[in-house]
């Protein structure tokens, strides 16, 4: 079995914000657990699950760098970093019964663990929680929290049915992004520095560059469920080709007009859940098709964006660990 690589490295951290971070990190664990944490052991285990599986605490860890733009971590920090996580692993427990997925953070899925009911009325108490959390930080990061999980609910939905007659599809699919992954990751940023006294227009910049930053993370992804295995990923490769999503290289893919590519686009426009020889056909040729290559030139062009946003800050080890941040997330391998 080969080693798994760490999958978000911010080399240029100094080793005080690389402290801080840690112990931030550490304290948002805690919470979580406190949080989740129920007198029917049966739920707290199913509440625990995805937390006990790991994970890259990708955004709680956003919500602790942007807050290095101002004061740095505090209880409100912590916890609106708790806050997001929480809406994080709910909308996965929901997302692995939409998607049939049986293995996530290299565990069992909620669903394949607890059965499909279990898994969503646990993802609608985590969802509850992580509102519960953030209603006590005060009437502004409640109207966020809603309005954040209003635009993901809208993603998902978008996401899993075909691109509207008319519509450009990878404008189309860009767009769903924006509002599956973007806004979430937008929100961590966005109150890191709300609640670190940063003024309004960093707090703007931070949103910003969290919604880009998100759109990255989540072409890598799916990047990802085509080119990683299970090892390397901890998910199952070609979920999004079995449940039929047309993510960014399979828009390229079907748009090519090279002959060559006719066999792909045959298998990319059926019906690949029952049919394992096939899925592994298609990852086989996407995998090796130009369209590849093409999703990772756009994968990185948005993380530039994402850096770029940051420019009205002015230097300091946060802003550099920021910049290396939008690297990471496009180099990952899960």
């Amino acid at each position: 079995m080969s080693a798994r690589p760490p999958v978000l490295v911010l080399p240029s951290t100094s080793e005080e914000l690389a402290h801080r971070l840690e112990v931030g990190l550490t304290d948002v664990d805690a919470l979580l657990r406190r949080k989740v944490d129920h007198d029917d052991p049966f739920i707290a285990e199913a509440n625990t699950h995805l937390i006990d599986a790991g994970g890259k605490r990708f955004r709680p860890l956003l919500t602790l760098l942007a807050a290095e733009l101002g004061s740095g971590a505090n209880a409100d920090v912590v916890a609106a970093a708790a806050g997001v996580e929480l809406t994080h692993v709910a909308s996965l427990c929901h997302d692995d019964v939409m998607d049939e997925a049986t293995v996530r953070r290299g565990a069992a899925s909620a669903n394949a663990r607890y059965g499909n009911s279990t898994a969503i009325l646990v993802g609608d108490m985590l969802f509850g929680t992580a509102s519960s959390i953030i209603a006590d930080l005060g009437a502004e990061a409640v109207k966020i929290q809603a309005e954040t999980f209003v635009r993901l609910c809208a993603g998902q939905i978008r996401d899993d049915r075909p691109t509207p007659s008319g519509e450009e599809p990878v404008a189309y699919y860009l767009r769903v992004l924006a509002d599956k992954t973007g806004v979430l990751i937008a929100t961590a940023a966005r109150y890191g520095a709300m609640f670190s006294g940063c003024d309004a227009a960093t707090v703007e910049t931070m949103r910003e560059y969290g919604e880009r930053l998100g759109m990255a993370f989540q072409l890598a992804d799916d990047l990802i469920d085509v080119a990683s295995d299970a090892e390397d990923s901890g998910k199952t490769p070609g979920t999004d080709l079995r449940e039929g999503k047309a993510t960014l290289p399979v828009l390229y893919a079907l748009a090519s007009a090279d002959p060559a590519d006719a066999t792909l686009q045959e298998l990319l426009r059926s019906d690949l859940r029952a049919d394992e020889a096939r899925l592994a056909q298609a990852l086989e040729l996407l995998r090796a098709n130009p369209a590849m290559e093409r999703a990772r030139q756009h994968t990185a062009d948005v993380a530039r964006q994402a850096q770029s946003a940051l420019d009205p800050l002015p230097d300091s080890d946060a802003k550099t660990a920021l910049m290396a941040l939008a690297t990471s997330v496009v180099n990952r391998v899960g």
